[in-house]
């Protein structure tokens, strides 16, 4: 330190005296550095993957489904002004028999054309090469089912195609900007093993399906720049003769709108996690700095004295400040590099890329470093202005000495019976209110990052409870792959195993209320569902009216409807299980319940109905009513789309084996197997964002409190070593300085409980979607374990100052001016 200035020789000196306060400040910091650099990245990530990959393989930006339409009409299609370029094909479902595997497969299968390059949603092949032209035999399957079932080039597996059972031999392994995010009918997250995308050749399909010459599913690009409801009004008008069930954008295609319902919760996390950090960082920065600057008054006055001007010596101290800040911009740059990658690997288990890298722009890390240090000096303002105006005489003398004299709780003897070591504490917090306050909300803040931390789980349970067993309690629900009349309902009830059939129909519609609209599906259902019940907002089951309608509450807020409200309702179309749900828009509410997709037969007119309830669903988009009604609605016998079963468990191989060899069975989603992916998918994601997020809260828990005790410990060293010298015991002398601590960490919790679940509800609005929606429920248990974590860091933090004092240096302490 030879050549180094004298203020920088006593910066480096009070950063390596202070090095533990330091490091508990920067480990602060660090924590929103990582939530930035972790939760930004991962968004930046994902946003700019997902978007080169759309365009290099050319994803639609429309997309309409029909019953059967002549090629020719596609000439018409391209016609139509914005569009760039059309793609039509056969799009069908099937059930499909793995060798190995028990249950039923449900599969999607979709054309390729035979002798071009596809124009729209070109497929990337990862193994192996194209179905050869008109081959009724040759597959491709993605690749998340490949690896699942471990099948490779030139295995075979067996598929019901419009009736017949077929033998399909795998010739390559794809991936495919549709289904980025490939979830099957009934599940609420995908399940590789029992769900499948299958590309074939178009002549085949064609052959197959008795569309030669026609097509059943067109995409649109457009023109940039160019909106997408124009167009797709007039491809509705154009499809309506054809069986067009309505076009849709590329908002409301299942995969994509998945992968903008993650997106939407890294910006969620992103806007409400950092700031707290950063805020506690501030927060702990001042209380730092002004008790530093109040114990080196007297060396503040010597260097005025010696002709340091009063900005150089503040100076001096920011650069205290940015000092720490570059130690905890360093770690959390670290971590967070660390943890996005984590969280990269993860994504890719979920979201089915050619390719996925974390960033490491430049942008992200300065933008973090910038708001934290930023965030550290402004902390730090309010101390450095005190040195600014402190004149050398005024600095050269210690500070007057507190006045101590009774308060009024004293005078009204509330304390009458507490020891003069507790009075001692309860003094010193009253003294300096302000102080007290601030120390209560910092380690508040840091039982709050937990709450909002840990109560996913308490949400994610909920859902499961109100969804899976109170609402679901089907074994399996059964889409059938055309329309049928309610005799189908025998036959199911003669499967082996089946103890009870429940039917349901789904008819898509455009509800309008008022310059309100949305495309949704009615639920036609039993008057008094068992199998599949209502949930009403109190989770009550519900009985549906002989007449009238019953809207999911997500429906009831986006429609500004409630009960006694009409409604318009343009029929669009009737429920076809050989169109698979990733085929249509996700608000239909159909990916996430037990149906598998709509087909229409095309518009039916225009009817008012009344609302009469609203339910509760945390799932899609819904609508019910009861199954007469909905069938009087469309002017239709009785007819319905699939079925819900209860079974006997032990014949559920038998059950299996019957439909797969069912031709008017399109999709089997199970329950049970649905629920244990979710669970399964729920402790990796969530749990293992939650670690991250409790391990970064429990460092601030721990900074917070830590820093507090060590300044109360500099604050009265002299104190304390004075009761020492009187013959008061270390416990006893450590007393004083830990129940001031332990009064306002307990103090603390119950404001740590309000801010969390106002952290939590902040969480909550920005997960909300037409997906699903998070409800906010935090049990007691939550806040139970949020406080145990903090007391437990309070102890640690009150164990380490303990020992400081027991090493007092009595009669340094002692000779300190007055």
């Amino acid at each position: 330190m030879t050549g180094m200035r004298a203020l920088d020789k006593k910066l480096v000196r009070d950063l390596m005296r202070m090095w533990a306060q330091v490091l508990a400040i920067a480990l602060v910091l660090a924590a929103g550095v990582t939530t930035m650099v972790l939760s930004v990245g991962a968004y930046q990530s994902l946003e700019e993957t997902r978007s080169a990959y759309y365009e290099r393989y050319r994803f639609a930006d429309v997309f309409a489904h029909l019953t059967r339409a002549p090629q020719r009409l596609e000439a018409q299609i391209a016609a139509i002004a914005g569009v760039a370029a059309v793609e039509t094909r056969v799009s069908q479902a099937a059930v499909l028999d793995v060798m190995g595997f028990s249950p039923p497969v449900t599969g999607h299968v979709l054309s390729l054309p035979d002798h071009r390059r596809a124009r729209l949603n070109r497929i990337f092949l990862r193994a192996g090469r194209l179905p050869d032209a008109g081959s009724p035999r040759d597959a491709i399957v993605n690749e998340a089912f490949a690896r699942a079932h471990g099948l490779e080039i030139g295995s075979t597996f067996g598929a019901i195609l419009n009736g017949r059972k077929r033998e399909l031999a795998v010739t390559g392994v794809a991936l495919s900007p549709e289904f980025i995010y490939a979830i099957g009918p009934g599940d609420l997250v995908p399940d590789d093993k029992r769900f499948a995308v299958i590309w074939m050749s178009q002549e085949a399909l064609e052959e197959i399906f008795d569309l030669d010459g026609a097509f059943n599913a067109v995409s649109v690009q457009l023109l940039r720049g160019i909106s997408p409801e124009g167009v797709i009004e007039k491809l509705d008008t154009l499809l309506k003769r054809y069986g067009g069930a309505g076009a849709y954008s590329r908002e409301d295609q299942t995969s994509h709108a998945f992968l903008d319902a993650e997106l939407e919760q890294l910006k969620a996390m992103s806007r409400v996690l950092p700031p707290i950090f950063l805020f506690v960082s501030a927060f702990l920065i001042n209380m730092t700095l002004t008790r530093l600057i109040s114990l080196e008054r007297e060396q503040i006055g010597l260097f005025k004295a010696l002709g340091y001007g009063r900005y150089e010596i503040a100076w001096h101290y920011i650069k205290l400040v940015l000092g720490i800040s570059a130690v905890g911009i360093v770690i959390g740059f670290a971590f967070g590099t660390y943890f996005g990658q984590g969280l990269t690997r993860l994504y890719q288990e979920f979201f089915h890329f050619p390719f996925l890298v974390f960033r490491r722009d430049p942008d992200i890390y300065l933008i973090a470093a910038g708001l934290s240090a930023g965030a550290a000096v402004l902390g730090a303002i309010r101390a450095v202005r005190s040195v600014i105006g402190l004149s050398p005489a005024v600095a050269m003398q210690p500070p007057a000495p507190p006045r101590y004299r009774q308060s009024w709780t004293e005078k009204l003897g509330l304390f009458r019976h507490v020891s003069q070591l507790t009075m001692i504490s309860l003094r010193h917090i009253f003294r300096w209110p302000v102080r007290a306050a601030m120390t209560t909300l910092g380690v508040a803040l840091a039982g709050a990052l937990l709450v909002v931390s840990l109560f996913s789980f308490d949400s994610v349970e909920h859902m499961i409870d109100v969804s899976f067993f109170l609402s679901q309690r089907q074994d399996a629900t059964l889409s059938l792959a055309d329309e049928r009349h309610i005799r189908v309902l025998q036959a199911a009830e003669g499967m082996p195993g089946v103890m009870r059939v429940e039917p349901f129909r789904s008819v898509l519609v455009r509800m309008r209320n008022g310059q309100y609209e949305k495309k949704l599906p009615i639920q036609g259902k039993p008057q008094k569902p068992e199998l599949f019940r209502l949930i009403d907002k109190d989770l009550r089951p519900i009985s549906l009216p002989e007449d009238g309608l019953v809207v999911d509450k997500r429906v009831a807020e986006l429609l500004r409807l409630k009960p006694g409200d009409v409604v318009e309702l343009e029929i669009l179309g009737g429920w076809r299980g050989a169109e698979r749900a990733v085929d249509m828009p996700f608000t239909r509410g159909a990916i996430i319940s037990d149906e598998a997709a709509l087909l229409a037969r095309g518009p039916r007119g225009r009817v008012e109905t009344v609302v009469t309830d609203i339910v509760e669903s945390y799932f899609g988009l819904s609508a019910y009513m009861s199954l007469p009604a909905l069938n009087r609605l469309v002017d239709e016998g009785y007819i319905v789309s699939g079925v819900h079963v209860s079974y006997d468990k032990r014949q559920e191989q038998a059950l299996f084996e019957e439909i797969k060899s069912t031709p008017a069975v399109a999709s089997i989603a199970l329950k049970g197997v649905s629920l244990n992916k979710f669970r399964d998918t729920i402790e990796k994601n969530i749990a293992t964002m939650i670690t991250i997020y409790v391990g970064l809260a429990v460092v601030v828990a721990f900074g917070v409190i830590y820093n507090s005790a060590r300044i109360q410990l500099s604050e009265q060293g002299r104190e304390l070593a004075s009761l020492r010298v009187l013959g008061f015991t270390r416990g006893e002398v450590s007393r004083v300085l830990l129940v001031e601590l332990g009064i306002l960490v307990m103090a603390a919790q119950p404001v740590a409980w309000v801010l969390g679940y106002g952290f939590a509800w902040l969480m909550i609005q920005g997960f909300s979607s037409d997906l699903y929606r998070i409800p906010l429920v935090v049990n007691a248990s939550t806040y139970a374990w949020a406080s145990l974590v903090v007391l437990s860091s309070a102890i640690v933090s009150a164990l380490v100052v303990r020992r400081r004092i027991d090493r007092l240096d009595l009669i340094a302490v002692l000779k300190t001016r007055e």
